[in-house]
């Protein structure tokens, strides 16, 4: 055969590909790697999980957090330790308890003294609050700290019983439940690829060269990271670098799919595996591009949003991405260079063979869409769109401590049971500042304030008060959210007092109120930017518009049914307020690299044959691989559904169930059947949709069995 030109191709697809220079994309990365794996095991050392890296920038509730130090430390939390004897305390419980608060006080972490215990009215319960100092270590520190608590308390009288709660303990059993989270994710995310790529490529060493090249690019994104939030550039918390481990493996191994199955198919045209791989990356290059910047230009749409932790995972998610793409477009086609056409055994895609994948599922749905696509895509849009409107269950303004978690830990069984014995709000009260000369009167006004149960003389240090006030109702209910509202509101009025009103209760005020902006500030943002990018890559107006419009519908279907999925079969009391956005980023963002995958193909086979042949083939010679991405990315999201913590739970199905939709459904049957029925209007206002109008009159006047479907593609 004649031998191809580097201009046929461009240098950037022959570099990783040709015979000397494949050797230098593998040690260059073999060094990055050497060199990254230290700093990438560091990376827990640097997350930054204080209140402050969590809560909106310019809330009360944070700039209570940084005015308190002139009190306590902004990283002290009380633990409330609530004991419980139902028959009747006698004073031996008395006894025993005060013994241990003095025990209490001398810990490490224990700065100040313990308040209590404080006996119930009842007579039945005492309380003690210990204010801990989480340190610079943040909430992850606070678990060690109720252990030693509880090892103390083990010391008491039989029938007296002991639970850790408030803000320490229910920060202790979420750090339980992230111990190590990057692990468990990492290892399971591991699994669910090798098993998915297992059954794609039905090859017992294929699968290895995307698991490698995946982990390379998370160790070396890890390492980045790492250099970022060592220098305070980046923000990075237990959040943002769990999901993290999840986007790149999954994103990456969508991009070595897509790369895989075009170099397998070019394989078969040429007898050089070098030329193959060029190839390859010259026609599947572009679409994985593509791909991978929107899903990195939409990561970083989070930086607009007001939640400090949402605002971080922008930048660590769009990092960890870059880096894959990267990888995915070097290391990995160096790879499969150097292992030869062996790594696909024992199927082989030897030079001149069939490839049959145009005679298989996709390619026999693609002919069943074509005998109906006006009524394909109607009923398809009708289904999904009654399938959104399950959203109307969704009860996405938070969750209580009690439904935070699977099962019933710890702090939450003290919880209820300083509920049964104590104002629902002891332990957790609204911290308010203000300037010390209208201490007096702002404590006036709080104790008129509806939901105020009491109100604690006012510690002054300098020109500024600290005054507690004690909620009647739960600080984590709708009602003691109501309450810091009306205390914001009273305070507000004191003429000169400057008050600012903070504390659990008025984070989760701030933060119900922040997500819901970032909601509305930030998905027409990502809506804008990944229109703006389709446009540019497939030089059209309407294509882009129909794929945006469909990825909007599947995450509308996508959120439907996980909400009637949350309330009616996996009972969850509601959902975290970030869900919404979270969700929505992740399937446009991620979900949209499928539309780019099949559109880029159709884009490209109809400049020859016309956009109704050329979708047929484009789904044909890409459904499968598109499916198996599919999986992948499903996988490793569903990965955080076996979080203890619902919120991850939640943001892990979601995403799973909207990827799966997507691929199943919305790019292989509707975005297929709206090609068919749009035509060469796909394309306007382009040069190609004046061409596909001319290859219509063509093949109208051509014999009636020329008009048959064909899905041989063009070269």
């Amino acid at each position: 055969m004649a031998q191809t030109r580097i201009g046929d191709v461009g240098r950037l697809a022959w570099f990783p590909s040709s015979r000397m220079t494949k050797w230098f994309v593998l040690v260059f990365w073999v060094l990055v790697l050497a060199a990254a794996f230290g700093p990438a095991g560091k990376l827990t050392g640097v997350l930054n999980n204080e209140a402050v890296a969590w809560l909106p920038a310019d809330a009360q509730s944070t700039q209570v957090v940084k005015q308190i130090e002139a009190f306590q430390s902004k990283n002290e939390f009380p633990a409330v330790l609530v004991y419980e004897r139902p028959a009747g305390l006698t004073p031996a419980d008395l006894q025993a308890v005060t013994a241990q608060v003095a025990k209490f006080n001398a810990l490490d972490p224990v700065k100040s003294e313990s308040v209590g215990p404080i006996p119930s009215q009842d007579g039945k319960a005492l309380q003690v609050i210990v204010p801990v100092d989480a340190g610079d270590a943040g909430w992850d520190s606070l678990g060690a700290t109720v252990k030693d608590m509880r090892a103390i308390a083990q010391d008491r009288p039989a029938g007296l019983s002991m639970q850790v709660t408030g803000p320490v303990g229910f920060s202790a059993d979420s750090s339980d439940a992230f111990s190590g989270l990057d692990g468990k994710l990492l290892f399971s995310a591991v699994g669910v690829v090798i098993f998915i790529l297992l059954l794609t490529y039905r090859s017992p060493v294929l699968w290895l060269i995307p698991v490698i090249s995946a982990g390379t690019a998370l160790f070396v994104a890890q390492a980045v990271i790492y250099f970022l939030a060592k220098d305070d550039t980046l923000t990075v918390n237990a959040q943002s670098s769990g999901i993290l481990t999840v986007i790149v493996f999954g994103a990456g191994t969508d991009y070595a799919l897509l790369l895989v199955a075009r170099y397998r198919e070019e394989l078969r045209r040429h007898e050089d595996r070098h030329e193959a791989m060029a190839f390859a990356l010259h026609r599947a290059g572009p679409a994985i591009f593509a791909s991978g910047a929107t899903v990195i230009a939409g990561m970083l749409c989070l930086l607009v949003a007001t939640m400090n932790s949402t605002k971080g995972l922008g930048p660590v998610a769009a990092i960890g991405v870059a880096v894959g793409l990267l990888v995915m477009l070097t290391l990995l086609p160096a790879l499969l260079v150097i292992c030869g056409r062996w790594i696909f055994w024992p199927v082989r895609p030897s030079y001149g063979s069939v490839d049959h994948t145009r005679d298989g599922f996709w390619g026999r749905t693609g002919a069943r869409i074509a005998r109906a696509p006006r009524r394909t895509w109607v009923v398809t849009t009708l289904l999904l769109a009654i399938a959104s409107l399950g959203v109307l269950q969704l009860n996405a303004v938070g969750l209580q401590n009690k439904d935070a978690f699977y099962g019933t830990p710890e702090s939450v069984v003290g919880e209820q049971v300083l509920a049964k014995h104590f104002p629902a709000g002891a332990g957790s009260p609204v911290m308010v500042l203000a300037n010390a000369d209208q201490a007096a009167a702002v404590v006036t006004t709080l104790k008129s304030v509806e939901g105020v149960s009491a109100v604690a003389d006012p510690i002054t240090r300098g020109s500024r008060s600290l005054i507690n006030a004690t909620l009647t109702a739960a600080p984590d209910s709708d009602a003691a959210t109501n309450s810091v509202d009306r205390i914001r509101a009273a305070i507000a009025k004191v003429p000169g007092a400057d008050a600012i009103a903070g504390g659990d209760t008025a984070t989760r005020a701030d933060t119900l109120r922040a997500s819901s902006t970032d909601n509305e500030r930030i998905i027409p943002i990502i809506l804008a930017v990944v229109l703006l990018i389709l446009i540019l890559l497939l030089r059209a107006i309407t294509a882009p518009l129909v794929l945006i419009a469909t990825v909007v519908l599947s995450y509308g279907a996508a959120m439907g049914l996980s909400a009637l999925i949350f309330r009616h079969v996996l009972g969850f009391a509601g959902a975290d307020s970030s869900l919404p956005l979270f969700v929505f980023v992740f399937l446009v963002a991620l979900g949209i690299d499928y539309n780019i995958f099949l559109m880029t193909r159709v884009h490209e086979e109809a400049k020859e044959v016309g956009t109704r042949q050329g979708a047929l083939t484009g789904l044909a010679a890409t459904g499968g691989v598109i499916t198996s991405a599919g999986l992948v990315l499903a996988g490793t999201f569903a990965v955080l559904a076996t979080m203890p913590i619902v919120s991850f739970a939640e943001i892990g199905f979601a995403v799973a169930l909207g990827v799966l939709l997507d691929t199943l459904v919305v790019r292989s049957v509707l975005v297929t059947a709206l090609n068919l029925e749009l035509r060469g209007r796909m394309w306007w206002p382009s040069a190609l949709a004046r061409r596909d109008r001319d290859l219509d009159a063509a093949n109208a006047t051509a014999p009636e069995d020329a008009q048959d479907v064909q899905l041989e593609p063009a070269h």
